[in-house]
């Protein structure tokens, strides 16, 4: 609760709380542009479901089946066509620039007709996230543009993150289990660049995208201190595609095996390096790797919490479908109380699912956020109104400096506080623990009201159970985010707690 005298006066284990009004801090800041910029985001989604996503949904699905090796390249680029992957890039990269908390509505609104081509459409923000969240700027710069001219050329140019490891699972999300992890994603130094060998897993749009994302490390028994982001470009030279898994669910996105062997990787592609302090201030070099990992996170797992609750309201919505089509003991099942309460259920699921990916996102909007600078009300009517030639060829250009450089690992690395960093990691596994679990939850509820009937392949209701337990599994275990969430929001404020020890 909070005092008449506001919230300096709760004590410090009160203060954690009290963080949770983010919308109450953020809303009076935020541009009124940014309201009917979302609108129109997700009334393009909402048209992208009706016109591509439901009238296929189903039979890509039924085709995966047929086909394991089935990639999803018409997808691809009807999504292309319709300007998804430039729609949140900033402005600055020659993006669309819509404001980055509206994705997550687009997300929900596109899973609540397919999870899976969801992914196929927004999976490529991870890898926007992974490459802006190195701020350097100049190569971040010279890709996005590339994913640019690919939508106008017709051509799309998507990007993957990399991370994940066949012997090392989720700890590679997290610094401090990195160094008890079987990593096998070798980085080792050479004239001009590095070398790579090592292989990654279950990455999502991993063989058709254009550009991946690679975390490597130079010293695989101490990698907390020995990190390396890389920018690949598929067709490099020792770099090929393994086996494309076979998954229960979400099957229209492809989850990718990469290989790395004796691949080269030149310097001027080589996002951020853990040995190279010069910009990056005075933190430890483990906490600046792990602040990097949390700047990611920080953005992708609220994401997968709209991924899981667009799963919960589909869920719903099929449940609701057809408990208003069909009669049990003569009168129609939605009449019946047992039922009114289970789709009374559902909806609070799909509700609290959507306020917890809002809430993580006004987080990130908040002094030391990854969103906070570009939702600044002059750097967003900036960005939104000036013409486009400045960012063209006055500000792309100016990209390319060191001093620029520096500047945007002042205001975006430098500038963040732990305790921010804590707000925004502990939120967003928070966002996707209740997301993710909202829609297996409803997804069961689904099959349960509908009986038979949600057993079949055509009615949806087993699909939308099918793609949902993955949603529980990337972006870090549910079981990993819950330790994340105590260790950030909780542990942090009791002297005595530890989380990840052995």
């Amino acid at each position: 609760m909070i005092s008449p005298e506001g919230s300096k006066s709760l004590p410090d284990r009160g203060s954690r709380f009290d963080e949770s009004l983010f919308s109450l801090q953020a809303m009076p800041k935020i541009p009124r542009g940014m309201l009917k910029e979302t609108q129109k985001a997700v009334a393009l989604a909402r048209k992208f479901n009706d016109e591509v996503v439901r009238p296929q949904a189903l039979e890509i699905d039924r085709q995966t089946h047929a086909d394991p090796e089935y990639l999803p390249w018409d997808l691809v680029k009807k999504a292309n066509e319709w300007g998804f992957y430039t729609m949140f890039i900033p402005k600055l990269f020659g993006g669309q620039g819509f404001n980055m908390p509206a994705s997550a509505y687009v997300v929900e609104e596109l899973s609540s007709a397919c999870v899976g081509i969801a992914n196929v459409v927004f999976v490529h923000y991870l890898g926007v996230a992974g490459i802006l969240a190195s701020w350097n700027v100049s190569l971040a710069n010279k890709i996005f543009r590339e994913v640019v001219r690919g939508q106008k050329s017709g051509k799309p140019s998507i990007i993957s993150l990399a991370i994940t490891e066949p012997g090392a699972g989720t700890d590679v999300e997290e610094n401090e289990l990195i160094d008890r992890a079987r990593l096998n994603c070798h980085a080792e130094k050479v004239k001009g660049g590095y070398i790579v060998n090592g292989s990654k897993i279950f990455i999502s749009m991993g063989h058709v995208s254009e550009w991946c994302c690679l975390i490597a490390y130079r010293d695989l028994k101490k990698a907390s201190e020995n990190t390396v982001t890389f920018a690949v470009r598929t067709g490099t030279k020792g770099f090929t595609f393994g086996k494309h898994e076979d998954k229960m669910g979400q099957r229209a996105c492809p989850a990718s095996e990469l290989i790395f062997e004796d691949c080269f990787i030149p310097d001027e592609y080589v996002l951020r390096d853990s040995s190279i302090r010069e910009g990056f201030g005075t933190r430890p070099i483990a906490d600046l790797i792990e602040q990097y990992i949390h700047f990611v996170v920080s953005v992708t797992r609220p994401a997968v919490g709209a991924f899981g609750t667009g799963v919960a309201r589909g869920a719903y919505e099929t449940a609701l479908k057809f408990a208003g089509e069909t009669e049990v003991g003569g009168k129609l099942l939605i009449n019946h109380e047992w039922a009114q309460a289970m789709l009374a259920e559902m909806y609070k699921n799909v509700v609290i699912g959507r306020l917890s990916y809002t809430e993580a996102n006004y987080a990130n909007g908040l002094p030391g956020g990854i969103y906070n600078i570009l939702q600044r009300k002059p750097v967003y009517y900036y960005q939104k109104y000036a013409p486009k030639f400045i960012f063209d060829y006055l500000i792309s250009p100016l990209l390319d400096l060191e001093i620029t450089q520096r500047i945007f690992r002042r205001l975006f690395v430098d500038s963040q506080s732990l305790e921010v960093q804590q707000r925004c990691s502990g939120w967003a596994s928070l966002a996707k623990i209740v997301g993710t679990d909202m829609g297996v939850k409803n997804s069961q509820m689904a099959v349960e009201l509908m009986g038979q009937a949600g057993l079949r392949h055509e009615r949806g209701a087993e699909k939308f159970l099918r793609d949902s337990k993955l949603l529980q599994i990337y972006e870090g275990t549910n079981q990993l985010n819950r330790i994340n969430l105590f260790n950030n929001l909780i542990g942090s404020s009791i002297p005595q707690a530890r989380a990840f020890e052995e």
